[in-house]
């Protein structure tokens, strides 16, 4: 449970000829975690085979596979699909071409069409707002009149016509966000009298479009027409296509599904070196899966195969991928594990004490049974009604957190904050009593937590092999000394001080991590220099024991900091608290009004709850998740995990969709 699955160093040699039949049941198995494997004397002398242009032909195909099914708008086949053959690059091309070929008249055909429409709406906006005046369209204007269209603000509308005087025409539409649409005429003497009372006015000229022989009502009618009519094509044309994109989704999918297929297989193949007549495959695989793996390999080659596998060991340079596989109640807690990293293979794997403390958390900043019960509704409908594997996990976390906030809701004596209730508490309202009690509590949690990180820490350290980090890391031995001792001092000092040991216990507490932190960069410098590993050495002793000195500052820091972190606990469930007890305080304002007070009363207390539910949840999640990571994962979670990503090939629809 504290482990990633167990791997094994899986090496394999197996005769070319069988290599492309054994790397289709590997992928089909889906359990083994292919590695890149240099030639050698310790693998295969021969580089692995060069399969670079293939794939960019493949990956070309891919691309067009993808817009030609994004032009049809073809969705993937949701049905079982199983491959009946296998095309080469030009087979496939030949396919595709031949699909495109027979829809591409249609789909040109649909841009004119949708292109021809964007110019109509175009055109019809322009000279929408000048409908009923029927302004000729023509290239020139008139010998003895003028005219001119735009707009200018509506304020400067009304004096305009006293300005301007009785040889000009103004004519106006409606006004559209504080501007005056215009069309004015003057004569030839008139003309520059106009243009200047106009720019003086801020008016803006739009230039209608020139349409000989047609004027600005014809234009809009014939666009109006013609766009219906373009409409109606289009939806046949649409009707068409559709019917095409359900015949050639079938074959498309099939050229799809055998391309993806063959460009992992070809990817594979090139991680491989060789003889002349073998290939040596290299990965790694769960232990469980080993007798599954032999009987496969021995099925495929008719036992034509030399396999071996190892356990990981500090010989090992090569980082050992880490799988994470737990019931359905903590997967979902996987999830926040992986947000903020994988743990190292050598690592303990957290997620049982994250699920704990997560949900004891959440509960105490969401503390009311009301609430829990709303949210443990919602996760278990998620949980039942779900069809993703992501939205079954977040019913779980809705569920449990939900149970939670139930819980600390009866000791509060929450229910959706209703006063009456809170007589029923088993202890009482976070805002009621002496709130220091409810800090002690959550700092009580922030100990518990930064203690268990410390002890995590100290045994991933040994179990790597780290022996001076694991003693005099700032969240080693010492580390651990220095906090539990200067709790103890804080909480018996006087106690101490009575039995004459305060000076001990100052020297054994303080003093001694104190010399630790300081003593670790220059023995660890020293150690390095004495076996002549000079490749982590970075500086002289000098720095070396300023570099200690500077984490024995912080390392005091970052107790003190990490500890009053979990104030916030406290801090964020009086925070509901007040939330709801405002929610109540302006329903009994309300409750006054003379026409439905009450109806108004009982209002204000559902949508106080509403919010109180969806505000105070997403901040007590962060908060929750906040606290897993920066005082909790910082401890002894390194996140430097490689995740396992076993090679698979897409068989079917549902492969492909889980």
């Amino acid at each position: 449970m504290f482990r990633a699955v167990p791997m094994m160093r899986l090496r394999t040699l197996v005769l070319a000829q069988d290599e492309r039949a054994v790397l289709k049941g590997l992928g089909q198995l889906g359990a083994v975690h292919l590695t890149h494997t240099h030639p050698g004397p310790d693998t295969a002398p021969l580089p692995p085979i060069d399969h670079t242009a293939e794939l960019i032909r493949y990956d070309r195909i891919r691309t067009r596979i993808q817009e030609f099914r994004k032009s049809l708008e073809i969705l993937p086949l949701t049905t079982e699909l199983r491959l009946r053959e296998e095309f080469t690059t030009n087979q496939a091309d030949e396919i595709l071409q031949s699909l495109e070929q027979k829809s591409e008249e249609l789909l040109e055909h649909r841009q004119h069409i949708i292109q021809r429409q964007k110019e109509l709406a175009n055109l019809c906006e322009r000279v929408s707002n000048y409908r009923g005046f029927d302004i000729p369209l023509d290239e020139c204007q008139f010998s003895f009149l003028r005219f001119v269209t735009g707009s200018l603000p509506a304020q400067s509308f009304d004096g305009l016509q006293k300005e301007v005087g009785d040889k000009v025409v103004l004519l106006h539409s409606a006004r559209q966000k504080g501007q005056q649409s215009l069309f004015a005429i003057t004569t030839s003497q008139g003309w520059s009298v106009l243009e200047r009372t106009l720019q003086q006015a801020g008016f803006q000229r739009e230039l209608l479009p020139m349409v000989e022989g047609e004027t600005v009502d014809r234009v809009s009618e014939e666009g109006e027409k013609e766009q219906e009519q373009l409409e109606a094509e289009l939806q046949q044309l649409n009707d068409r296509l559709k019917t095409i994109a359900n015949e050639f989704a079938l074959p498309l999918a099939q050229i799809e599904r055998s391309v993806d297929a063959e460009y992992q297989l070809l990817s594979a193949i090139q991680r491989f070196p060789r003889t002349e007549a073998a290939v040596f495959i290299a990965g790694w695989i769960p232990a469980g899966e080993v007798a599954t793996l032999e009987n496969r390999m021995g099925e495929i080659t008719d036992g034509r195969y030399a396999l071996k596998t190892t356990l990981p060991d500090d010989s090992t340079e090569e980082q050992v991928p880490v799988l994470l596989k737990h019931s359905r109640l903590l997967r979902p807690f996987e999830m926040l594990i992986s947000t903020y990293g994988l743990p190292d293979y050598q690592e303990l794997e957290p997620t049982l004490f994250v699920a704990l403390s997560y949900i004891l958390m959440f509960g105490m900043m969401f503390g009311d049974a009301g609430h829990g019960m709303v949210l443990a509704a919602c996760g278990l409908g998620a949980l039942l009604a779900g069809r993703s594997k992501r939205l079954k996990d977040l019913g779980v976390l809705l569920l449990f957190g939900g149970l939670s906030s139930v819980i600390f809701g009866v000791v509060y004596g929450s229910y959706f904050g209703i006063e009456a209730m809170k007589k029923y508490a088993l202890w009482h309202d976070p805002l009621e009593g002496n709130p220091i009690q409810l800090m002690y509590g959550a700092i009580g949690i922030g100990v518990v937590m930064i203690s268990l990180g410390l002890i995590l820490n100290i045994i991933n350290r040994f179990r790597r092999g780290d022996v001076i980090g694991g003693v005099l890391d700032k969240f080693g031995l010492v580390g651990l000394l220095f906090y539990w001792g200067t709790l103890v001092l804080l909480l018996r000092g006087s106690v101490i001080q009575s039995w004459g040991l305060m000076s001990v216990s100052v020297i054994l507490f303080l003093v001694v991590p104190i010399i630790g932190w300081s003593l670790k960069e220059p023995l660890e410098h020293f150690l390095r220099h004495r076996t002549g590993d000079q490749k982590e050495a970075s500086g002289g002793l000098a720095s070396a024991v300023m570099e200690s000195c500077v984490g024995a500052f912080e390392a005091i820091l970052s107790y003190l900091a990490s500890t009053i972190s979990f104030v916030r606990l406290a801090a964020y469930a009086m925070s509901h608290s007040a939330l709801l007890f405002a929610a109540f305080m302006v329903s009994a304002e309300v409750r006054d009004f003379p026409i439905g007070g009450g109806l108004f009363s009982l209002l204000v207390i559902i949508f106080g709850n509403i919010i109180a539910i969806v505000l105070e949840g997403i901040i007590a999640s962060v908060q929750a998740l906040r606290l897993e990571y920066y005082e909790f994962f910082s401890k002894f979670f390194s996140g430097s995990g490689q995740p396992f990503e076993p090679f698979r090939l897409v068989t079917d629809a549902k492969d492909s969709a889980s």
